[in-house]
């Protein structure tokens, strides 16, 4: 169950590595994703998540403008940990939805 993003990306090499290797590839991911998409080299199941691809789209760019945000530090400190709990809360949720889908 791959995490979007970085992690995602490497994760992609392997997986491409061991279909070439003969191995069935089973990839379980969220519906809407920044860079998980469909590929030849595996199957991908998909599991409904919270927040559709624009919103996730404004949630990440509203997160790295946080990150370059200038100010006191305790005020971006906190801006962006409340940024960071949101993402958490969200990420919970898509865990939850994931485990509640009795197909996968």
């Amino acid at each position: 169950v791959p995490v979007d993003g970085s992690h995602w990306l490497s994760m992609r090499e392997v997986l491409d590595m061991l279909q070439q290797e003969g191995h069935e590839v089973v990839v379980v991911a969220p519906e809407v994703s920044l860079h998980i998409k469909p590929s030849k080299n595996y199957v991908m199941k998909t599991y409904s998540v919270p927040l559709n691809y624009e919103e996730m789209e404004k949630e990440f760019q509203a997160f790295l403008q946080l990150l370059l945000e200038e100010g006191y530090f305790l005020q971006r400190f906190l801006n962006i940990y409340e940024h960071m709990k949101r993402l958490g809360n969200l990420s919970v949720t898509s865990c939850e939805r994931l485990l509640q889908n009795k197909e996968l």
